[in-house]
């Protein structure tokens, strides 16, 4: 199947992503003014499907990133080896003092009716300091990559990594590989860098070479400038206003062959409502609904990302790469971290209807 895509067979790389590499403090339950210990995850919204890809569902997956060259950074570089993922890193000398860094984030759990706080410490980051012509795009596709990706958050970290997915997207075009960009509109780093304005502006010069595009209602209003109906009335697994938006999508990037994303009603902390939904080449599939128990949400969109990827690249039909998207991200949710620790037998299961009766 080829979704209106042209996927190619085979290549050196099935997956590449550009992105920031994060580490992510996570004091469990407790909140952060209260934490004495802190488990450290390895992220990156563009990283993570990178991750999940290799880890769990078996592909040849790569990294385009910036590497700080000091014990955070040695960290995290081990961490990416660890998940099967092939680098291609800028490296930066950390002076020991003031940075270049890898960026922080802060995030705990929450629990119950107290709902999990995020925060950075994203100063004098070294992904940001990225650019246009810091990688030899015809050197890195030159084996051959089918899938490129990126998303809302590396480019919105400064003018140039914005100007630099841009580049990498026109690169992969050219080199006959599938882009996606996942919208990720996060309102904080866009205010830093021009506003809401600057960030329509900013993403249509990257989507102008983009084929799948992944992002809710909201990011599609925001994101892409598309005026959208009301959505407080409505239920959050309401896939009415999101496929209600399709057309004008198609209208302002006719290119687009796929627009994906989930839909997530929050009961509590821990407990949540998960769906998922997809318009793939003029055409509408939902997943089931799953009532989930989540021990940590961070990542469930990118394992959404991930395993729906898969399925398109393994040519499953459209309704299937949907529910194994959906059946990965709800297995994230499952494990402490942003990436995965499932496996492909276990998200075929659950997409198949499986349970959580003990497997002997």
């Amino acid at each position: 199947m080829n979704y209106g895509l042209k996927l190619r067979a085979d290549g050196e790389l099935d997956f590449l992503s550009l992105g920031a590499l994060v580490h992510r403090l996570d004091p469990g339950i407790i909140p952060f003014h209260k934490a004495t210990e802190c488990r450290i995850h390895v992220s990156g919204g563009e990283y993570n499907v990178a991750a999940n890809l290799s880890d769990c569902f078996g592909m040849r997956s790569g990294i385009v990133s910036a590497m700080a060259d000091y014990p955070i950074g040695h960290l995290i570089s081990e961490r990416v080896r660890a998940m099967g993922v092939k680098p291609f890193y800028k490296h930066f000398k950390h002076d020991g003092v003031t940075g270049p860094n890898m960026a922080t984030v802060y995030s705990d759990r929450g629990f119950g009716v107290r709902g999990p706080v995020v925060f950075y410490n994203r100063a004098n980051e070294a992904a940001a300091q990225l650019k246009p012509g810091d990688f030899d795009w015809k050197a890195i596709f030159a084996g051959g990559v089918r899938w490129v990706h990126s998303g809302g958050i590396f480019a919105a970290l400064s003018r140039s990594t914005a100007e630099l997915t841009a580049e990498m997207m026109k690169a992969a075009k050219a080199a006959g590989a599938v882009t996606s960009f996942d919208l990720n509109f996060r309102e904080k780093l866009w205010k830093i860098h021009g506003g809401d304005e600057h960030a329509v502006e900013t993403i249509d010069s990257i989507v102008r070479n983009v084929d799948v595009l992944v992002g809710n209602e909201e990011d599609l209003q925001k994101g892409l400038g598309i005026p959208g109906p009301e959505v407080a009335g409505k239920s959050k697994l309401d896939p009415s206003v999101f496929f209600g938006m399709i057309d004008k999508v198609v209208k302002k990037l006719p290119h687009i062959k796929i627009v994906a994303t989930t839909l997530r009603e929050v009961h509590s902390t821990n407990r949540h409502s998960w769906s998922a939904v997809a318009w793939i080449d003029g055409k509408t599939y939902s997943a089931p609904t799953a009532e989930l128990d989540v021990l940590d949400r961070v990542g469930g969109g990118d394992g959404f990302a991930a395993g729906f990827i898969y399925g398109l690249l393994t040519g499953e039909k459209p309704e299937e790469a949907v529910k194994l998207g959906w059946a990965h991200g709800a297995l994230l949710t499952t494990f402490p971290g942003d990436t995965t620790m499932a496996t492909l037998d276990q998200v075929r299961a659950f997409a198949k209807g499986g349970s959580a009766r003990i497997q002997r």
